[in-house]
C-alpha cells in the first residue's frame, strides 16, 4: 500500500511536470508521459529491491501492488515466488548508476526556462526510495548507501540550476525558516566553544524556531570543506532515521538503534560543526525535541570533591536533554586511577544515557587510540556507542579552501603570491598527532590580517584594493609560527597526556576567538 501511494505520487507529480514542459521543448512526444514516469518509478523500485539481493516477500508484494496496473501481464496475477523465478529483478540495481532520460529532460527545461521541475523529480524519487527501504524493519547498509548515491547523482545533475524551494522528503518532514550559511560552516570547520562550555546551550524557556528541513541541513553538510567520508556516514545515519520515521508513522515495528556516536580525529577537523548539523537533523526527524548542542569536557563533568561529580554530570545532562551532548576529549574521563572521579562521571553518564535514551544523544570525541580506552572503561559504553566516525586531517588544498572561505567572509582576497606562500606554509607543518587543521588556517589568516594592517598603514592613501588584498608579504614564512595568531611555531595542539590535571574543576584555557578549536 505504502509503495503504491509513493509510486502514484511520483507518477502524478513527475508526469505533470513533464507535461508542463512538453510544449516548450522540441522533439518530445506529449503522449504517454504518465507511462514514462511510471517506468522511472518502476526502475527505481526494482533497483532498490535488488541492491541487497534479498528480494523479500514484503518488497515484492509492494512492487506487485504498486505497478500491477502498469504491467498487468507481468505483475497482475503474480506472486513473490513467480517474480523470483522470472528473473525480473536480476541486475536491476544497475539502473541506479545510469542517468534517467526523463530526469535529463526536466533538468534541461529548468536550465532553459528557470523552472524547478527537476526538484519535483528529486523529491518524489527520494520519497519513493525511502518508502521502499521502509519495507524492512532494518534496511541494509547497501540500501541506505544506494539512496545516498541516488541523491548525490540527482543533485550533481541539478548543479547550477536556479534556486528552488528546499522541500522536505516524506509527508511529515517539517518546513523551516531561512537556510543556514554554508560558507560560515565551512570556515568554522575546526573550532570550539571552550572547556565545559555549551555551544548552542539555549534558554529552555525560549521559543524554539521551526525545525530545519533535513534537505537544507544536508545541503549545508555538503558544502563543508573536505570530510567526504564523514559526510557519507552522516547521510547514512540520516537515511536510516528517515526510514525508521516512515515506519513509525505507519505503526510498523522498527529495529532499535543507538543514536550515540564516537567522533575520532585530530583537533580542528570539524567535529563540533558536524555535531551541530546532526543536532539539527535529529530534531527535524523527531529523535530529540529541541536540538540544542551542549558542549563539555572533563572539567565540566568531574569535581574534585566526593559526591559532587554525579551532580555535575546530571546538571550538564539536564541542559542537554532534548538535544545533543558533545563531550570533547572524553578519554580524559578514563585516564585517572581507581580513585579518580572520572570513573564516577562515566558510570553516571552510562545511567543517564539509559534513562534518557528517548530524548538525549551523546557524542564522545577525541583521539582514536585514546577513545578506545574510554569505551573500554565501562562495560555499558560499547553497546551504547556502536558507531565511530573518523575525521581525517585536512589536505593542503582543503586548508587553502578554509583559509579563502574565512577571507571571503571577512572581506579579504589573497593574491597569487599570497596563495603560493600560504600553500608552502601549510606544507611545512608536520602532520602528527595534534595537527591543528581548521585552527591552523584560522590562525594563519588572523596573522596575515594583522601583518597586512601594519603594511597598509604605511601607504599614504590606500585604495579599497589595498585594504582588501593579502600579499606574500603578509604571510608568515614556512616553518614560522604566526606572530599575531594563537598557535606556537609548530601550530599543533598538545596531544593528550597520560596524567590528569591536578585541578580538574578548572576549565582548560581556550582562545575565545577560536570557536571550534578543539573539535
Amino acid at each position: 500500500k505504502q509503495v503504491k501511494q509513493a509510486a502514484d505520487a511520483f507518477v502524478d507529480e513527475v508526469g505533470g511536470a513533464l507535461r508542463s514542459v512538453v510544449e516548450r521543448l522540441p522533439n518530445v512526444d506529449p503522449k504517454g508521459v504518465d507511462h514514462d514516469a511510471a517506468s522511472d518509478a518502476f526502475n527505481l523500485v526494482t533497483a532498490l529491491i535488488d541492491v541487497d539481493r534479498s528480494h523479500t516477500d514484503d518488497e515484492l508484494w509492494g512492487l506487485i501492488f504498486a505497478f500491477g496496473r502498469w504491467m498487468p501481464d507481468e505483475l497482475m496475477r503474480a506472486l513473490p515466488d513467480d517474480l523470483r523465478r522470472s528473473g525480473l529483478l536480476v541486475d536491476r540495481a544497475k539502473w541506479l548508476d545510469e542517468p534517467s532520460p526523463l530526469f535529463e529532460i526536466l533538468v534541461s527545461a529548468d536550465r532553459k526556462f528557470g523552472t524547478a521541475h527537476s526538484r519535483t523529480y528529486y523529491d518524489r524519487a527520494l520519497h519513493l526510495a525511502f518508502t521502499v527501504a521502509a519495507l524492512e524493519a532494518a534496511p541494509s547498509r547497501n540500501e541506505l548507501a544506494a539512496i545516498d548515491a541516488l541523491r548525490s547523482r540527482l543533485l550533481a545533475a541539478m548543479d547550477g540550476l536556479p534556486a528552488s524551494p528546499l522541500a522536505g522528503v516524506g509527508p511529515s518532514t517539517p518546513t523551516s525558516a531561512a537556510p543556514g550559511t554554508s560558507a560560515a560552516a565551512a570556515s568554522k570547520a575546526g573550532s570550539t566553544d571552550g572547556a565545559g562550555g555549551s555551544g548552542d546551550d539555549k534558554d529552555p524557556e525560549a521559543e524554539l524556531p521551526p525545525p530545519r528541513p533535513v534537505e537544507e541541513v544536508l545541503a549545508e553538510l555538503d558544502e563543508l570543506v573536505g570530510l567526504d567520508g564523514v559526510k557519507t556516514e552522516v547521510r547514512l545515519v540520516t537515511n536510516l532515521l528517515r526510514v525508521q520515521q516512515l515506519r513509525a508513522e505507519r505503526d510498523l515495528p522498527t529495529s532499535p538503534q543507538s543514536r550515540h556516536l564516537v567522533f575520532t580525529g585530530n583537533p580542528g577537523t570539524g567535529k563540533t560543526t558536524v555535531a551541530r548539523l546532526l543536532a539539527d537533523i535529529y530534531r527535524s526527524l523527531g529523535v530529540v525535541e529541541k536540538g540544542q548542542l551542549v558542549e563539555t569536557d572533563r572539567s565540566g563533568l568531574v569535581s574534585g570533591y566526593v559526591g559532587q561529580t554525579a551532580i555535575k554530570v546530571m546538571e550538564v545532562a539536564d541542559r542537554a536533554t532534548g538535544g545533543v551532548l558533545l563531550i570533547d576529549e572524553a578519554y580524559a574521563l578514563a585516564r585517572g586511577g581507581e580513585n579518580d572521579f572520572g570513573r564516577e562521571a562515566i558510570d553516571t553518564l552510562v545511567k543517564v544515557i539509559e534513562d534518557r535514551r528517548d530524548d538525549l544523544v551523546v557524542i564522545a570525541a577525541g583521539y582514536p587510540a585514546e577513545m578506545a580506552d574510554f569505551i573500554a572503561a565501562n562495560p555499558g559504553l560499547a553497546s551504547r556507542f556502536p558507531k565511530t566516525i573518523f575525521f581525517p586531517d585536512y589536505s593542503d588544498d582543503e586548508l587553502w579552501a578554509i583559509f579563502t572561505s574565512i577571507g571571503d567572509k571577512a572581506g579579504y582576497r589573497p593574491d597569487d603570491s599570497a596563495e603560493a606562500k600560504v600553500r608552502a606554509w601549510f606544507a611545512a607543518v608536520p602532520r602528527d598527532k595534534g595537527f591543528g587543521n581548521g585552527r591552523l588556517a584560522r590562525n594563519l589568516f588572523e596573522d596575515a590580517v594583522a601583518r597586512q594592517a601594519g603594511r597598509v598603514v604605511e601607504i599614504e592613501d590606500p585604495t579599497d584594493e589595498d585594504l582588501m588584498t593579502l600579499t606574500a608579504a603578509d604571510i608568515a614564512e614556512p616553518g614560522e609560527g604566526p606572530r599575531h595568531g594563537n598557535a606556537d611555531p609548530a601550530v599543533r595542539d598538545t596531544p593528550p597526556s597520560s596524567t590528569i590535571p591536578a585541578s580538574p574543576t578548572e576549565p582548560t584555557p581556550t582562545d575565545p576567538t577560536d570557536e571550534d578549536a578543539s573539535a
